[in-house]
């Protein structure tokens, strides 16, 4: 038989268990998005975005440094102009490209080609009236 005081002496040699510290977890950066256009991004928006293949809101956040809503209400603006054309509008994605020269050329000759038909159903009937 072990005495009680042999058994206090290992339970002390032993060391006292550590608490467990927990990691610290990944901390993600804050990110510092404009929240407003200044000179150079505007410059930048309608320079160089109308040349990218695929334009959503978050490529111009990455690629600009600007906040979500300021990328959404800059894409529409975009659109309205013309520069881009529109693949995919939903609300929650918004999914554009850009607006390439034969596409821009094609209306323009449609446009040519209505007008020739007109002009040719009009002589037809001004020979009818004669």
């Amino acid at each position: 038989k072990q005495d009680k005081a042999s058994k206090v002496a290992k339970a002390l040699a032993g060391g006292k268990a550590k608490k467990k510290k927990w990691s610290k977890g990944r901390t993600k950066d804050k990110a510092n998005n404009a929240v407003l256009f200044d000179k150079l991004t505007f410059d930048k928006l309608y320079k160089e975005v109308p040349t990218y293949k695929l334009i959503t809101p978050s490529v111009l956040v990455d690629r600009l440094k600007i906040n979500g809503s300021l990328a959404r209400v800059a894409l529409r603006d975009l659109a309205a102009k013309g520069l881009i054309k529109p693949v995919s509008i939903h609300k929650k994605q918004l999914v554009y490209t850009r607006a390439t020269k034969e596409e821009e050329a094609a209306p323009v000759v449609a446009a040519e080609k209505v007008d020739k038909k007109k002009a040719k159903k009009q002589a037809e009937e001004d020979e009818e009236d004669e």
